[in-house]
């Protein structure tokens, strides 16, 4: 008589079985989807359906405004939860379509017919949507051509293996579906890591490695089996490791997926299909396992922002997820993505011996916080105080780390942000006091009491002329509306901003006496407004208008007080009396971006100027696609983009072209030989579009990214004009020649590649050829790829 099997057998019997089980997906039932088939973005014929219909094949909505996803999707609960996605990079506008063509071909084409995406080959006789979430293109003979199950975007379901070389991709963040920071990788070398990834590269440029199962040399594939069990094997089928400890569930009872979410943590989801099989979770998404236990303490690298972004903290909430916040004054550099990273609500401390800052910072404490990495100078041991003076007399110090007698000195910006209660000791930044200048003034040497003292004066002050003015207002107002019948001044209505008078503005800048700049039409005075506690304001007189402008003038107005938007320098009000036109603005007091980019002191730095670039980039793409009234703004160039105290940028002279000379645009910029900031098109008599504001831009890029004019004659040979040197860089590989004397931008090379490459798209001298700015703002923060351009100068048809 035989002798039972052993515990052992038995235990490889079901391991064998588990993992030949995602062999079976192909013996099951399916409709077919014949050659001609096709689906349209926004139709009532909008899906393709597996057997069960527990799967979707489809358009979604992206978000409101934000086109469709050709994708997969749970169809059977109200979430419609995407597991696939193939344009999620380029989303397809409204009316877009599928289509199994004739020739096999899977394509998708937006309504002019230019192809977004397409698979399949000409050998395809029909697709099925499977009731495993897989969409397969089949022959003739029912082989599997090809199938979404080899190209996963961020999710695997049961039965699907990821193989050497596969990956799944974060999203960007929980309604932008486009490709994120954080990358899980089966490697070729047989380990499955989970990076951080590179957004600014077309290609998955990993940065930093943050988890894995050190299976170098032996790892294979991951199994997703319909047990519930996420099988890492040998290539002889061994099973070297379980991604989670947990027991498994059957597909029968839940709806499962894996997902590397946006946040970075890999995560098993189960849904209860009847509330039958609940086993105590709700009709919902429910996390069953994850990893890495804590991402916030896990992500130590030495380049990018960390898991949270550059300047930020990490913190890991009740939930088990992570949460991203900003120092004590800091903001998000975008309030609406809160893994954007943080910045500077106060000017920095400068490195100018003469203005003698130091006693105008002071430390805050983070206690069980800490920026790892990146520090310029360490010193022990230490006291805290000795720490603290160190950090408050050093320019360049940011951010001190002060444990167990070490303190650890950084400068902005600063990556590895978190918070931790099993991080000992304390980070403390440094922040303007509240009592400090926000401008650049000279204070000299001063002690602690006289600052007290004069904070007290300054507070009794404020007090008395706070009632002073506002007894006085309601004469104010009183006087107001006498001089707008006694002046003949015109107020337009339904306008949200104020009319003033000639006579208001001539006394607000002192009988325009300071001027703060001019240009050919127009010239900018510094002013303040008494009866609103001194506001400073700039005031821009208007010379050499059209024509009969007076129609216009309230038009372009009107248009530009509806603009809302934080890169654009705000209309506060305007002037339209007698011959008199004036446009009032809120002040900006580190003036323009050609006075800090040109002048011969200290540059901004690497990340400034990159926040720069993205700030005027979204500025533009509002006036070109989110006013109600498209406006083109004709003179994108560094004198028009201005700097608040924080340094945040912002466009002016926006929607003014039509309220000067109609050849202002054409004469203000002179060529003198190579492309300057104006489009080819202005002196070919073409039709004049949005895509001159995106030459403008490409050209602006190229001097934010090297810090010098497009042309500068003090520069003999081949670099005199930069856009031809930075094209000739990038078809030689030599873009590292551009930055030889920027240390910090030869730390991040990549970047600034992508950089250079996303400038010469806007500079093609062909329109045609050149980007929309939304697809420019895309190409910046990542979520849109940045192929190899053509050579700008190829000529227009």
């Amino acid at each position: 008589m035989g002798s039972w099997p052993s515990r052992r057998d038995i235990m490889l019997f079901i391991t064998t079985i588990m993992l030949v089980l995602p062999t079976l997906a192909t013996a099951q039932p399916r409709t077919n989807v014949t050659l001609g088939s096709s689906l349209v973005a926004n139709s009532a014929n909008s899906t393709w359906l597996s057997p069960s219909s527990e799967f979707a094949f489809g358009f979604q909505r992206a978000a409101p405004k934000g086109g469709y996803l050709l994708a997969i999707w749970f169809h059977q609960i109200p979430e419609k939860t995407i597991i696939w996605s193939a344009n999620r990079d380029d989303l397809a506008p409204e009316g877009s379509r599928l289509q199994l063509a004739a020739n096999g071909r899977l394509q998708l084409t937006d309504p002019s017919g230019r192809q977004i995406w397409a698979a399949g080959s000409g050998n395809t006789s029909y697709a099925a949507m499977l009731d495993t979430g897989n969409f397969v293109l089949f022959t003739a003979a029912s082989a599997s051509l090809w199938q979404t199950f080899d190209q996963p975007t961020d999710t695997l379901v049961p039965t699907q293996i990821l193989n050497q070389g596969g990956e799944l991709v974060s999203s960007f963040s929980d309604k932008n579906f486009s490709r994120g920071r954080f990358i899980l990788t089966m490697q070729n070398d047989g380990n499955l890591t989970l990076n951080t990834r590179n957004v600014l590269m077309s290609s998955n440029v990993r940065i930093g490695e943050y988890w894995s199962t050190k299976t170098q040399g032996v790892g294979f594939r991951l199994i997703f089996n319909e047990t519930g069990y996420f099988n890492l094997v040998a290539q002889n089928r061994t099973l070297l490791n379980n991604l989670f400890l947990n027991i498994g569930a059957s597909t029968r009872h839940y709806y499962q997926r894996l997902t590397l979410e946006y946040d970075g943590v890999l995560r098993h989801y189960l849904y209860p299909k009847s509330h039958n099989w609940t086993d105590g979770r709700s009709m919902a998404w429910s996390v069953q396992d994850y990893l890495p236990s804590n991402i916030c303490t896990d992500i130590t690298q030495r380049t990018g922002g960390g898991a949270c972004g550059f300047n930020s903290l990490c913190t890991m909430g009740n939930d088990r997820r992570p949460q991203c916040s900003c120092p004590s004054d800091y903001s998000f550099i975008d309030p609406n993505d809160l893994w954007s990273g943080c910045k500077k609500d106060f000017l920095p401390h400068s490195c100018d011996p003469e203005l003698q800052e130091q006693n105008l910072f002071m430390l805050k404490d983070i206690p069980n916080a800490d920026w790892s990495g990146a520090d310029y100078a360490g010193f022990s041991p230490v006291s805290e105080d000795w720490c603290r003076h160190q950090c408050l007399t050093d320019c360049f110090c940011d951010v001190v780390v002060y444990r167990r007698a070490n303190c650890w000195m950084k400068r902005f910006p600063f990556s590895n942000g978190r918070i931790d209660s099993r991080i000992t000791g304390k980070a403390l930044i440094k922040v303007r006091a509240r009592n400090a200048t926000l401008l650049g003034n000279k204070p000299g040497k001063r002690n602690r009491s006289g600052l007290i003292i004069a904070g007290a004066v300054l507070l009794a002050t404020s007090v008395f002329l706070y009632v002073l003015l506002f007894a006085s207002k309601a004469f104010l107002v009183g006087r107001k509306s006498e001089k707008i019948e006694d002046e003949g001044r015109r107020g337009y209505p339904g306008l949200n901003i104020r009319c003033f008078s000639f006579k208001e503005l001539e006394e607000a800048t002192n009988g325009f006496s300071q001027e703060l700049g001019k240009g050919a039409y127009s010239t900018v005075y510094k002013g303040s407004l008494i009866d609103e506690n001194g506001k400073m304001i700039a005031v821009k007189k208007l010379t050499k208008m059209a024509d009969d402008a007076d129609q216009e003038f309230k038009a372009e107005v009107s248009s530009i007080s509806r603009t809302n938007h934080k890169n654009l320098v705000q209309l506060l009000g305007y002037c339209d009396e007698g011959q008199n036109r004036l446009l009032v603005y809120e002040y900006m007091s580190n003036g323009s971006l050609a006075n800090v980019l040109f002048a011969d002191s200290l540059k901004p730095n690497w990340h400034t100027r990159l926040q720069i670039a993205f700030s005027v980039a979204r500025g533009i793409c509002y006036l070109h696609e989110d006013c109600s009234t498209q406006i083109i703004h004709c003179d994108i160039k560094p004198q028009n983009v201005l700097l608040d105290d924080a340094h945040t940028a912002k466009i002016s002279d926006f929607g003014l072209a039509k309220l000067l000379k109609a050849d202002q645009t054409r004469t203000m910029t002179g060529i003198r030989g190579t492309r300057g900031y104006v489009a080819p098109e202005w002196f070919r008599n073409m039709p004049i579009t949005v895509k001159v504001d995106v030459y403008s831009y490409g050209v602006l890029l190229l001097e934010l990214l090297c810090c010098r004019k497009n042309f500068d004659p003090d520069i003999e040979g081949e670099r005199r004009i930069l856009s031809d040197w930075a094209y000739d860089c990038c078809c030689d590989g030599t873009v590292e020649e551009m930055v030889v004397e920027d240390e910090e931008m030869r730390d991040d090379m990549m970047r600034f590649e992508k950089m250079v490459k996303i400038a010469m798209w806007c500079i093609q001298e062909d329109p045609e050829l050149r980007p929309q700015m939304k697809r420019v703002v895309h190409m910046l923060e990542g979520s849109a790829q940045v192929p190899p351009p053509p050579d700008p100068s190829t000529p227009l048809l």
